[in-house]
């Protein structure tokens, strides 16, 4: 198959060999005429060769690659690249799990589907497109979808429209296959209940599973704070481990409901847990509570590189705060989503943190997303999540 061409710059052309899957506007030399955003285009240098195939979008990033070598049939390939990111899963014990019934199964560019979020929940699969060209071809990933699912596929929910919203005013969010808005999952034979209509992202932070597993090893007999607690994964962790004391700490009454509506799950109604709709930083400011363990998780400080130094100041008082806090002897849980902060950013936040609040702070553990979020070796961009766990004293 081809598709309208974008010729690029020769000089332009390295980063699309190393397999880099962005090509940014200020190395296209030629566009083809009436080209729109979303459509699908093979990249070319000045001599003709081929180099890659993509998405074309209006924008820094002017083309996300799919593919670095030509397409022979498109659906085929599509379906190609979901059969590779199950399998992958299958892989690593996720896929028929007694235990965990939910994961990420194609994680954009770390699966080679730039824009493109697909998360499974026992039987709902959740997308999100984050580029018009994805959204254009959604309904077909539906149908690959009921192929390589079959019966076990109940309903697939389409949540593009927040993400989209710059782009397309047309898209709403809606099932394409089936009927479903909420559901009840497993993660580590602990039940949660997820929304993927008033939910955030696609309902459910998956990619802290292995990190609220973490948890436990620190929770046991202790006084937990669990801040920007969104449904209370980590409040749960908790407690399952035997904690003394959890507090859930969110901005959002929506999230402190499903943060208890989570508890009531795990029959632990009558454990000693509270939830707080409070600004993170004021409830630090009164609280008398003494805390043993700590979490913070706040949502992204940074969407944007503009944002960036605005967000290590958050970063750095969020930290500060916390250490200040503390009892001594502490453990902290902390963490950046935001993918314009590097690991090295937010290493010196925490540092410039510690060194204010005048306490001894030592790294434990190095966290990051699970292997279901993978990221390409030629996509380091792709590794967002950073997350340290500290011992303070």
């Amino acid at each position: 198959m081809s598709f309208p061409q974008v010729v690029l710059h020769q000089s332009k052309t390295a980063a699309v060999q190393r397999y880099h899957p962005w090509i940014f506007s200020g190395a296209i030399k030629k566009l083809p005429k009436g080209i729109l955003d979303g459509d699908i285009v093979d990249v070319t240098d000045e001599r003709g060769r081929h180099l890659a195939t993509g998405h074309y979008s209006v924008g820094s990033i002017a083309v996300r690659v799919f593919s670095f070598a030509p397409i022979a049939d498109l659906r085929s390939f599509w379906k190609q690249k979901f059969e590779n990111a199950l399998a992958l899963r299958k892989s690593l014990g996720l896929v028929n799990n007694t235990a965990t019934n939910c994961y990420r199964l194609i994680f954009a560019e770390g699966d080679g589907m730039p824009g493109l979020i697909v998360d499974w929940y026992n039987g709902t699969a959740v997308i999100q497109c984050h580029s018009l060209g994805m959204n254009k071809v959604k309904k077909i990933f539906t149908e690959i979808l009921k192929e390589i699912y079959g019966s076990r596929l109940v309903a697939v929910y389409d949540k593009s429209a927040a993400t989209l919203h710059s782009n397309d005013k047309s898209t709403t969010d809606g099932c394409l296959y089936g009927t479903s808005h909420t559901g009840e999952i497993l993660e580590n034979n602990l039940k949660f209940k997820v929304d993927w209509v008033q939910g955030q992202k696609t309902g459910f932070f998956i990619d802290q599973r292995d990190n609220r597993a973490l948890l436990q090893h620190y929770a046991k007999g202790k006084n937990v704070l669990n801040t920007f607690c969104y449904s209370g994964g980590f409040s749960v962790y908790a407690l399952q481990a035997g904690a003394a004391l959890v507090h859930s700490v969110d901005s959002s009454a929506k999230a402190v409901e499903w943060t208890n509506e989570n508890m009531t799950l795990n029959n632990f109604s009558d454990a000693n847990h509270r939830a707080f709709a409070q600004d993170v930083f004021e409830y630090f400011a009164a609280c008398e509570t003494a805390y043993d363990v700590m979490v913070l998780d706040p949502p992204a400080f940074a969407k944007n590189l503009g944002a960036k130094h605005n967000a290590l100041k958050a970063y750095k008082r969020l930290n500060e705060t916390a250490f200040k806090k503390i009892n001594s002897g502490g453990i902290v849980f902390t963490f950046s989503c935001s993918q314009v902060i590097t690991t090295e950013l937010f290493y010196g936040a925490v540092m410039a943190a510690a060194i204010d609040a005048g306490r001894t702070v030592q790294v434990l553990h190095q966290l990051s997303q699970p292997p279901d979020h993978p990221s390409s070796v030629f996509h380091p961009e792709g590794k967002y999540l950073k997350g340290l766990v500290l011992s303070i004293t």
